[in-house]
Parts: C-alpha cells; structure tokens; sequence
C-alpha cells in the first residue's frame, strides 16, 4: 500500500512555518499599505487643496496641508455655476439610468434563465460580446441616431443610448443559475407568473447582486462625460461633470484651489454612495461564480 505524502509545507518545523507565513502576512499588507496610498493619496491631496490659497498651491517644497482652512474656493464655485441646476440633473440622470440598467438586466437575465427559447445560449453569447466593444467605437452610429431623431439637448438623447448594461445582464444572469428552480415551480404551480414570480421569490434572493449592479451602474452614470459632452451644449442641461467644463472656460486653468473644490464637489456623492454599498459590492460580484 502506497505511503500518503504530506504537502512540504507541512512537512515543515512548526517555527519555519510560522516564519513563513509571518513573511507571507507582512508582504501581503505591505502589498495592501501600497495600493490604498496609490488610491487615497490623490483624494488627500484633491481635498487639502481645494481649502488652499492659490499662493500655496505653487509654493516650492510641496506643502500638503493648508496654513488655514477656509471654504473661498467653494463659495466661488457656488458663484460661478448653477450648483443646483446641475446637481438635479446628474441626480435625475443617474436615478433614471442606473434604475434603468438594473431593470433591464433583471428582466433579461430573467429570460435567459428561466424563459425556454431557442439559441437561448446563442443570445447570451452575443450579450457577452457587447462586452468587448469599446464605447468609442458607437459613438458616431450613436450620435448620428440621436441627432436625427431630434434629441440633442434632451434627456432621452443622454440616457437612452447606454441603457443596454450587458455587465448586468452577465451579473444577474450567473446568480439566477443559483437561484433553487423548486422554489419557482411552486410559485408557478401557485398560479404565480413570470413577472410575480421575479418579483416576489427571485429579486428578493438577489440584493447582494442587485447592489452590487447599482453601484456600478450609478458610479458610471454619475462620472458619465464624453457623450453627454458631444450631446449636450446647454447650460441648463448639462450635469456636475460637465461643469467642471464650464467652470474651466470662465476661469481657465490657472485656479487650481476653484477647480479642486468642484471636483470635491462632484466626487462626494459617489463616495458616499460606496460607503453605503460596500458590504454587498464582494458577495454581489461573487454571487454564481462557479456556476456555470
């Protein structure tokens, strides 16, 4: 009878072991330390220069924290744009979209699941392939459509070209293959159809995704800029991003402190709504990953 062998690992002093996963925790966390200041430090630095003085955003050695905090450069920003104008238009914008986008992934993805249909695999396929178009490439289909059905300067000619969400899709998609079919054919044998029987027994059984899809969604809508810049060239319909557009052509590029401020501005909400969601963002975008 053969001899079971031990990993070498195990096979190993229990002090070397320690050692080695000591080692193994430290680069691990200096790994982690590295990223989180790649990421955080912009964000610092955006922040503690929008309270500086202009004077102090050029001096030489670089000074990080401002001599004295005061709110100038967003009363600026709130006296040279239509800071309300433009927020409810990013909100509706991304109230709208986002809601939309989780809408149409979840009655998609509802399809392609529990709906019999021929080519059902066929049509997944070609969702998943929308996935490696970049953006770029239908902007002028896009943008010729929209212009030619009258939308320019509109809320429809912004939202409805990215409704699609083929991320989405995919998401829910892998979830529903997880969902117990038992409990939906008693609902259907409750008299339940398929539009109570995804709202009432598999949405339920879906928030980690559906966060999950909402974050993303409402991140990308609320950061939306080149095509509502190539769309839109109304003052009153243009939303936070492009305001920082705006504000650059009343004051160019020589106010830092001003521009910074705004960029808080715009950044906060989206944070925010991070902080809220985070729990469900990692068990939403692992949910069915090994199903296939």
């Amino acid at each position: 009878m053969a001899a079971i062998t031990q990993p070498d690992h195990l096979n190993l002093p229990v002090r070397q072991q320690r050692q080695r996963f000591t080692l193994l925790d430290a680069s691990s966390y200096l790994t982690l330390i590295i990223a989180v200041l790649v990421m955080a430090v912009p964000l610092v630095w955006m922040f503690a220069a929008s309270m500086k003085q202009p004077s102090e955003l050029t001096t030489v050695p670089l000074q990080w924290l401002p001599q004295t905090i005061n709110a100038d450069n967003y009363a600026t920003v709130g006296d040279r744009l239509p800071l309300g104008r433009l927020f409810a238009n990013s909100l509706l914008l991304t109230a709208l979209g986002a809601g939309l986008k989780i809408l149409l992934g979840l009655t998609c993805a509802y399809a392609l699941v529990f709906l019999p249909f021929p080519f059902k695999k066929t049509v997944f396929a070609i969702v998943l392939f929308t996935l490696l178009v970049p953006q770029q490439i239908t902007i002028i289909p896009n943008y010729t459509l929209v212009a030619s059905l009258g939308w320019l300067n509109t809320y429809q000619g912004i939202l409805i070209p990215g409704l699609a969400s083929a991320f989405g899709t995919f998401l829910f998609r892998q979830h529903f293959l997880t969902v117990p079919v038992s409990i939906l054919e008693a609902a259907q044998l409750d008299g339940a159809g398929h539009w109570r029987r995804l709202w009432r027994f598999v949405v339920p059984m879906s928030w980690p995704t559906i966060s999950a899809v909402a974050l993303v969604s409402i991140v990308a809508e609320w950061n939306e800029y080149l095509w509502p810049f190539l769309v839109i060239d109304n003052a009153d319909m243009m939303t936070l991003p492009l305001g920082l557009t705006l504000l650059q052509d009343i004051d160019g590029m020589n106010n830092w402190g001003v521009l910074m401020a705004a960029t808080v501005l715009v950044t906060l909400p989206v944070l925010v709504m991070f902080l809220i969601l985070q729990r469900r963002l990692v068990d939403g975008l692992t949910a069915g990953a090994v199903t296939g």
